[in-house]
Formats: C-alpha cells, sequence, structure tokens
C-alpha cells in the first residue's frame, strides 16, 4: 500500500502542467537525439545542465530523465533504417532490425521497436517502484570480484552463439578487449598500445569503432555490390499479426526483467542489457539460426532489455547515489547542481524527486507510444531517398557524429579504418557482436579484477571463494564449452549414421 499511495504522490508531482510539458520535451528532444547518430544522451544531457541549474529538482530531473530515455527509444530509427546506431544501446537492435529494413518491413521493425521499448520501459518502471530498496541492497553485495564474473559471462554468451565459427568470435572479442585498452593505464599512468601517438593516449571513442563496423562498413559493402543497390521503397505494414504478438510476448517479457536487473547493476548500463538479451533470446528460440537475418525477436529482446536497463539504473543512482554508467553520472552531477543529494535518505528528504521522477517515466513512455507511432509512416520514408545519396548522407551523419567529439581529423581517419575492417570482417564471416561488446566491457572487466586482487594482495582465489563469482564464472565456462560439446556429438550421430546406411 505505502507503494501506492507514494506514486499516487509523484503522479501529484508529475501531472502539474509545468512537469507535463517538460516530460513532453524530454522525451521528443531524447527521441531526435537517439536518431542522429554520433549525438548521443550523454553530450545532451551534459549541455542541458545549465538549462535546468535554478529549475525546481524534480522538474529539471523528469525533464533530464525525459531525454535519456527518449534517447534510448529514439535510437532504433537509425539502427533499424540506416545500420548506423543512434546511441550504444541500439546497437544489438541494427542485427535484426537493418536485414528487416531490406526485406521492405521498416515499418513493421519501427513498429515493433516501439512496442518492445515501451513495454521494456513500463515493466522497468514498476520494478523501479516496488522493489528499488532492496535491489540497492543487492547491488551492494557485488564486488570486484562479482562485476568481473558477471562481465566474463555476458562476453562468452556473445561470443558462443557465433553464427559460423566459435574461433572467429573468440578472435573478434579478443580484438575488441585490445582496442578497449588503449591509452593510459588509469592505475600507473602508463600508455599502452598508443605507438607514441598522443592523439591515443585517451583511448578510441565507442563512436568512432561503432559507426565504422556497422555504418561505413555497410556502405563499402553496397558500394562492393554495385548493381544490388536498387531503391528500397517499401516501408511495408505496421501491424503484428496474432501469431507474430504471441511470438514476441515472451521475449519481450524475459528480456524486460533481465534488462532491468542489469541496469540495477553499476557499471552495466542498456547496451549491455540489450547484448544480453538479445543472445538470452537466440539461445532459447528455435530458430536460433535465423537471428541476424531479420528475425522480429531479434528487434523485440534488445529494445525490450535496453529501455528496461535505462529504468533499471536509476535504481543505484537514486538510492545509492552511485551511478551506473556514463549518462546517470551526468544525471547525478545535475542533482547535485540541483542542492540535491541522492542516497538512502533520498526517500526521505526529497520524495517530490524520488517519486516524481518515476510517476514521470509512466507518463513519458506514453507521450513516446504516441510520437512515435504516427510518425512511422514519415520516419521510413528515408528509404525512400535514392540510394547514392542516401549513402553520402550516412556518411556525412558519421563524419559530422565522429568530428563532433573532439573536433580531430585523426578521429575521421580513425572511423573510416574501422569501416574498413568492419568491411573486412563481413567479407570473412567475422560476427561483429563479440567484439563491440568486448570494447564496452574490456576496460570494466580489467578494473574489477585489479581490484579484487589487489583485495586479496593478488590470490587468483578470490573469484573461485565467492559462491556469486564461482556461480558466474561456472555459467560462463558452460556457455562457451558446452556449443563445442553439442557439436562434437552431432558430428559423431552424423559420421555414426553415414557408416550404419553404409554397413547396410
Amino acid at each position: 500500500m505505502d507503494s501506492i499511495q507514494n506514486l499516487l504522490y509523484g503522479f501529484e508531482v508529475a501531472l502539474q502542467w509545468e512537469n507535463l510539458i517538460f516530460v513532453f520535451i524530454g522525451v521528443l528532444a531524447g527521441t531526435i537525439i537517439g536518431m542522429l547518430p554520433g549525438l548521443g544522451p550523454i553530450s545532451a544531457l551534459a549541455l542541458m545542465i545549465p538549462i535546468t541549474y535554478g529549475m525546481n529538482p524534480a522538474t529539471g530531473l523528469i525533464l533530464m530523465a525525459g531525454v535519456y530515455y527518449g534517447a534510448i527509444f529514439g535510437g532504433s530509427t537509425s539502427s533499424i533504417l540506416l545500420n548506423a546506431p543512434g546511441v550504444a544501446g541500439t546497437v544489438a537492435t541494427s542485427f535484426d532490425g537493418y536485414p528487416l529494413a531490406k526485406k521492405g518491413k521498416a515499418g513493421k521493425a519501427l513498429a515493433l521497436a516501439a512496442y518492445a521499448s515501451f513495454i521494456g520501459g513500463t515493466i522497468s518502471v514498476i520494478g523501479l517502484m516496488l522493489v528499488a530498496p532492496l535491489l540497492s541492497k543487492v547491488a551492494v553485495s557485488f564486488g570486484p570480484a562479482e562485476y568481473f564474473a558477471l562481465m566474463v559471462l555476458g562476453l562468452t554468451a556473445v561470443v558462443s552463439l557465433s553464427d559460423k565459427s566459435l574461433v572467429k568470435g573468440l578472435i573478434a572479442a579478443v580484438f575488441g578487449v585490445m582496442i578497449s585498452l588503449v591509452g593510459i593505464d588509469l592505475q600507473t599512468g602508463t600508455p599502452r598500445y598508443t605507438f607514441g601517438n598522443i592523439k591515443l593516449l585517451e583511448g578510441i571513442d565507442f563512436l568512432i569503432i561503432a559507426l565504422g563496423i556497422f555504418a561505413l562498413a555497410e556502405v563499402f559493402v553496397m558500394l562492393l555490390r554495385g548493381s544490388n543497390m536498387a531503391k528500397q521503397n517499401k516501408i511495408g505494414s505496421l501491424k503484428l499479426t496474432k501469431s507474430e504478438v504471441k511470438e514476441i510476448a515472451g521475449p519481450i517479457g524475459r528480456s524486460s526483467v533481465l534488462g532491468f536487473f542489469t541496469g540495477v547493476l553499476p557499471g552495466a548500463g542498456a547496451t549491455v542489457g540489450s547484448f544480453l538479451g538479445y543472445s538470452m533470446e537466440k539461445r532459447l528460440a528455435k530458430d536460433g539460426n535465423t537471428f541476424g537475418k531479420g528475425n522480429i525477436k531479434g528487434v523485440a529482446a534488445p529494445e525490450a532489455a535496453n529501455n528496461a536497463a535505462c529504468g533499471g539504473s536509476f535504481v543505484p543512482l537514486l538510492t545509492l547515489g552511485v551511478p551506473g554508467s556514463g549518462t546517470t553520472a551526468i544525471l547525478l552531477g545535475a542533482l547535485l547542481v540541483m542542492g540535491v543529494t541522492p542516497g538512502p535518505m533520498m526517500l526521505e528528504t526529497r520524495p517530490d524527486v524520488f517519486w516524481g521522477v518515476i510517476a514521470s517515466m509512466y507518463i513519458g513512455n506514453i507521450f513516446l507510444l504516441v510520437l512515435n507511432l504516427p510518425l512511422i509512416p514519415y520516419i521510413s520514408k528515408i528509404l525512400s531517398v535514392p540510394r547514392a545519396m542516401l549513402l553520402s548522407l550516412i556518411i556525412v551523419f558519421c563524419m559530422i557524429g565522429v568530428y563532433g567529439l573532439k573536433f580531430s581529423t585523426f578521429d575521421l581517419g580513425m572511423v573510416i579504418a574501422f569501416g574498413i575492417i568492419g568491411f573486412l570482417m563481413r567479407l570473412y564471416h567475422f560476427p561483429a557482436a563479440p567484439l563491440i561488446l568486448a570494447l564496452i566491457l574490456g576496460a570494466m572487466m580489467e578494473e574489477s579484477m585489479r581490484r579484487a586482487l589487489q583485495i586479496s594482495n593478488g590470490s587468483w582465489t578470490v573469484f573461485l571463494d565467492k559462491p556469486i563469482s564461482l556461480t558466474l564464472l561456472i555459467l560462463a565456462a558452460l556457455s562457451l564449452f558446452l556449443p563445442l560439446v553439442f557439436g562434437l556429438i552431432r558430428r559423431l550421430r552424423k559420421t555414426t549414421s553415414k557408416n550404419d546406411s553404409a554397413n547396410l
């Protein structure tokens, strides 16, 4: 009953006319920002700190939260239509969303992303309302050893789902980890893998790699195919059949729950949640071999997971004062500027901020659904643009987005280099998902591993002594080696059946 009363109080705050206006402005701005590769919610929120200064803290956080989950919601558009992820959390959506668009089902893919995002976001808000205090205690119990084991599990789960070859998946993952280690070692101050180039001291930005591996690589593939570059102007129906609704109901529900719990863990966030949701559904699906070729479950799962993770990331922020990602770190800074200190006492000292933001997320998700569904036929018109012009626009958006990071021409050369690498990966059938996830997790894995070893005075048994980390590492080993065992068993059965038929 307390939760219901608190939520009703939150709606009293969120339904004030100025807060309603700022919810709408936030989700609209976030949707547009998410659609444009290169901007991202972090830079947008950073620019909004001066705007929210002097606002009522509840109103300011409602506005900034709307931009955050609105950007995750809108980021699927460029992933589906252009294979150029607008934000990191929608990279996994492009795996099946873009193939659907190429089949003339862009409208269905965008509608599916909107529905899955709405349901995932709503489930996360319910979870945030009901179990935030309990989950904050669980998140605190995760130490460096547990985080390292969790990230190893996430990485091995994606690697094990490599379509063609587990070896190629491992190579891609190792390459991603190597890239993540480029730059200054934060613990020792030693440059690593910079080859004497001072422009690599800060590492290689994720956006450069993502746009190169996906967007520019797709441009190169289209140019190579030449004759197949016919104009694609089929948007397709936005309606989902009863069988399709039944097919995606399970993936959306499971991925929403998984995404929410992933978001609760500081450092995981929407990107990790979307990859975990995608890999889980690919493993569970009977038609898992069609993932990456335009399976609707491959769009529903990551979209539900990333929006649920977005809501889950507010648990450590509001209840512990611990930012779970770069975006929530900006939100933490904004709250401190507004004179609000997040933490265990926030529920008592500033209930208007806490419950007002939660209630505004219900309203914001409805606004997002109402905004996006009617606009799908118009947004999809981008597929009617002549292909030569479309390729030029993709290149321009990529270059503007990358150049806007540091205003460096060196970054432009880097994105072209990664575009060529992505193109070669396509030609030789190396999966992109393990590389991208390893890039995201690599630095965090190393940091967690080193902290755990420091705590244990260099003893590697720290990862085996704790039940949670041991369990996660066992699951990681099983996820990696069970496909090999099953593949060997299948080959033995085929060989045995061939021998039996030959003897007959």
